[in-house]
């Protein structure tokens, strides 16, 4: 397929890897942090880790939507799910994320509830359309690329006079919690996390463009590079993320030129800043409390905000002790460092939010890596 097949050439990644081989200095280590998700399943799935130098380290990053909204707001939804007469809209990874007891909106839905899975925001507005006697929430989720198709189906509701139609608004911003990170202590004290740059992602920077990230760039020193999601792409970042560490600069580039301008999709931007504003303070799994790293919907907007209408309440709850989610989130430890990785933690019955979506670090690497460790293993061993 164009513009894929091309990004996947298997002697054109073999070019690259030679020159990351050559271009890294031997004398000192790279460590690079992914906060897309869906570089973290393309790391995976098309082994990058294993074409790389051993001084040239990926860590995963928070850039799975669904594994960074915390359980107290998986809670919120299971709550309004049991409401009577009202209908969950929600995409489908977020059916199989559990709570710290287990339970899970698909559970929810097991036991009654009516929860229906939805591909799209649009689709919530048809629900809504054609069940006028029934209360409809849309339970939003994801960072800035899924933010504007909310805003669509707000205004959309209010055109349409859908006064049954609500939204439960979970949408994060990725350069507060890029930010956070940096700013943590685990990070600039404790030197838990060493990080020497970022692979920035791809389809929010299509919406937001390459100057959010400016600041990371000129207040931490630590060079940005925007990928694109094929492994050509992800390998080409890591070579420019290299030079760049090697001449001294830390500057934001953008290697998926073919997709993201400097501004973003300004229409888009407007869209959201007319339905949005932002929270003072959000929490992330694995983050905590982030100041200003959040959207709800503005107050002229309050009609279609399900927080007011069902004064959903603030809700904090501990994930379960076992699951290492939140140490993986903030790249403190990988999923293969989890003592439940594998065994009790599966794709299949998820105990933490990283083995529910393909996009979290643990699920990408269960379908991809947890081979590859043993192999490892044996061969060190032989």
């Amino acid at each position: 397929m164009k513009y894929i097949d091309e990004f996947r050439t298997g002697t054109l990644a073999q070019k690259i890897a030679t020159k990351i081989a050559s271009e890294a200095n031997t004398q000192r280590d790279y460590h690079f942090m992914e906060f897309c998700g869906g570089h973290t399943h393309a790391i995976s799935r098309f082994g990058i880790s294993d074409l790389l130098p051993d001084n040239v380290h990926l860590i995963h990053g928070p850039g799975c939507p669904v594994c960074v909204l915390p359980i107290g707001r998986v809670e919120n939804a299971i709550r309004l799910a049991q409401t009577p007469g009202l209908i969950l809209c929600s995409y489908g990874d977020m059916l199989r994320v559990p709570t710290a007891t287990g339970m899970s909106l698909l559970k929810a839905k097991a036991q009654g509830a009516d929860i229906r899975m939805v591909y799209s925001s649009a689709d919530a507005i048809k629900i809504a359309q054609n069940n006028p006697q029934h209360q409809v929430v849309f339970f939003a989720i994801g960072f800035e690329t899924t933010t504007p198709p909310t805003a669509v189906a707000v205004k959309q509701a209010q055109a349409l006079d859908l006064n049954n139609f609500t939204v439960f608004c979970n949408h994060v911003l990725t350069p507060s919690a890029i930010s956070h990170i940096l700013q943590s202590a685990e990070v600039r004290q404790l030197g838990l996390i060493p990080l020497d740059g970022f692979i920035g992602p791809a389809h929010v920077s299509v919406i937001i463009g390459s100057h959010p990230y400016e600041y990371f760039a000129e207040e931490f020193q630590k060079p940005v590079v925007i990928a694109g999601f094929e492994p050509l792409d992800v390998m080409q970042a890591i070579l420019m993320l290299i030079r760049q560490i090697n001449t001294g600069r830390a500057e934001v580039e953008n290697e998926f030129t073919r997709a993201v301008l400097p501004k973003g999709n300004l229409k888009a931007q407007r869209l959201v800043a007319e339905i949005f504003e932002l929270r003072r303070v959000f929490e992330w799994r694995g983050l905590g409390l982030v100041p200003y790293s959040a959207l709800k919907i503005k107050s002229c907007y309050a009609g279609f905000d399900a927080e007011q209408r069902f004064q959903i309440p603030a809700l904090s709850i501990a994930d379960n002790k076992a699951c290492e989610c939140g140490a993986i989130l903030r790249g403190v430890k990988r999923p293969q460092d989890c003592k439940i990785f594998g065994t009790v933690c599966t794709p299949e019955n998820p105990v933490g939010s990283c083995m529910v979506s393909s996009e979290g670090a643990c699920a990408a690497h269960y379908s991809y890596g947890r081979f590859r460790d043993t192999n490892h293993a044996t061969s060190k061993e032989n």
